[in-house]
């Protein structure tokens, strides 16, 4: 075969150094970017921070706005109030350790200022009671199946074969030492059911009617209880119903989640990308102080280059050009992110003005067109990056949503749905709530359209019992 040589026109694309630090750099959230510049800062001696502080970078976080997004948030509260205490077993736990109990508040911020969580807590106490070493390895091993709301997570089966071969035990011997550690503090942590969580927070050295009474429907009435009320119960089992009531609210000051107060993790800060405020009756956006940050040339090495030798030269002259691409990539990054966001506030600005219901259908394809950008690119945008808005710092992706058919041929937001879902169950009727096949007839007489079983898959992601689960006394 004669070798020849042949031209060909043709396209392709490659992505330069630049463009690859672009793309990186897009996807990283605030903190990471921070981390991102720091590391470069150290590395490349032609890059600086300028001494003087941004004009706005103090005032950003004191600003009205800010003042606004907490009054908002205050407006959002009343939108959406906090279960009424009533006699609810599945929000029973909540309304135990809801803020604003004293004893709770001040033992939660103590949790909170020791970083500690459960089994630390747990454990901690263990080392401090005396026990034979075969009864510590069984508390241990207790311990480590012991759950975040401080309920034994395995049976007692369970644990005996973990045990074995190392350690031969009997269930008694389990049973025994399980016993030992429900009088850990917090009491009650390590039971098997909420009935026994309750029973033993209550003394059994106390022999009074009240006491008593509250013992027998912790461990047999509980759900006729939920389910009847009080006085229909006290009529039930011939009880007086002044001793009745007085039982159920001792009931009630009991904590069924006792490791609900410890944290398992630290908390996540989050640092807004963007901020909306609200400026003669249009919303306006501007870029948080982090993703715009202020970087420049060290003019002293610059004016190195072509004095130093031959070697420091190339070596300078790369640093400065790599300190280039860097501050023009962070621009482009911070021009993206602010269009995006603005593209996002134009089309939701129903939501900042109404709330969740007011939610329009959104998606990424809708934005890229109107951005002339690419869809992944909008989708590296909205990842990790939040807005702070006077409702609430939501993550950019909370704006976007599928869209649903309505009784008019028009279109609803999936997260408006779900909103007009969680309204229609905070105002149902605690003694009958509303069922999925009820939610979808009360949303068409909203004129939205949906299926029960998109009905049922809202709800349980919003993390909202059933119909049967939420019943509860009046």
């Amino acid at each position: 075969m004669k070798p020849a040589l042949q031209l060909k026109l043709g396209q392709s694309l490659t992505l330069t150094p630049q463009l690859r630090q672009a793309i990186r750099l897009l996807q990283l959230s605030s903190m990471e970017l921070e981390a991102e510049i720091t590391e470069a800062i150290e590395s490349n001696p032609l890059l600086e921070r300028p001494e003087e502080a941004e004009p706005d970078a103090a005032a950003s976080h004191d600003s009205p706005a800010e003042e606004r997004s907490d009054a908002a948030t205050g407006d959002e509260a009343e939108d959406y109030p906090l279960d009424t205490p009533d006699w609810d077993l599945e929000d029973y736990g909540s309304r135990a350790n809801a803020p604003g109990s004293e004893g709770d508040e001040e033992r939660e911020n103590t949790l909170a200022d020791t970083g500690q969580d459960l089994h630390d807590h747990l454990l901690w106490q263990l080392n401090l009671t005396p026990m034979s070493p075969r009864d510590h390895a069984i508390a241990a091993a207790l311990i480590d199946a012991i759950g975040e709301d401080g309920y034994l997570g395995e049976t007692l089966d369970a644990l005996r074969d973990g045990l074995h071969p190392d350690l031969i035990v009997e269930l008694d011997e389990i049973e025994a030492v399980l016993h030992r550690i429900q009088r850990f503090d917090p009491l009650g942590v390590g039971a098997r059911s909420l009935s026994e969580c309750l029973l033993v927070q209550l003394s059994p050295s106390d022999t009074t009617d009240v006491v008593v009474l509250a013992r027998r429907l912790a461990q047999e009435h509980l759900e006729p209880l939920a389910k009847l009320g009080p006085e229909r119960l006290a009529a039930q089992l011939g009880v007086d119903t002044d001793t009745m009531n007085e039982a159920v609210q001792l009931l009630r000051s009991l904590d069924p989640r006792p490791g609900s107060a410890y944290g398992s993790a630290p908390p996540d800060y989050i640092t807004p990308d963007a901020y909306v405020t609200r400026h003669q009756d249009t919303w306006q956006v501007r870029l948080g102080p982090g993703c715009r940050p202020r970087l420049g040339i060290n003019r002293h090495y610059e004016s190195l280059i072509g004095v130093a030798g031959k070697s420091d030269t190339a070596y300078l002259r790369g640093q400065l050009q790599e300190a280039r691409w860097l501050i023009k990539s962070l621009e482009t990054r911070a021009d993206t992110v602010l269009r995006v966001a603005q593209c996002i506030v134009r089309h939701q600005s129903g939501f900042l003005d109404y709330g969740p219901e007011a939610m329009r259908p959104l998606v990424l394809r809708e934005v890229a067109e109107e951005l002339e950008l690419h869809e992944s690119t909008i989708s590296r945008v909205t990842t990790r990056k939040y807005l702070h808005t006077p409702r609430g710092t939501f993550e950019f992706k909370h704006f976007f949503s599928s869209s649903l058919a309505t009784a008019d041929g028009g279109s609803a937001s999936s997260t408006a749905i779900q909103a007009m879902i969680r309204r229609l169950i905070e105002q149902e009727n605690p003694r009958k709530p509303l069922s999925d096949a009820s939610l979808v007839k009360e949303l068409e007489r909203e004129g939205v359209t949906v299926a029960r079983r998109t009905v049922a898959k809202y709800r349980e992601a919003m993390g909202l019992a059933s119909s049967n689960e939420r019943q509860r006394l009046e």
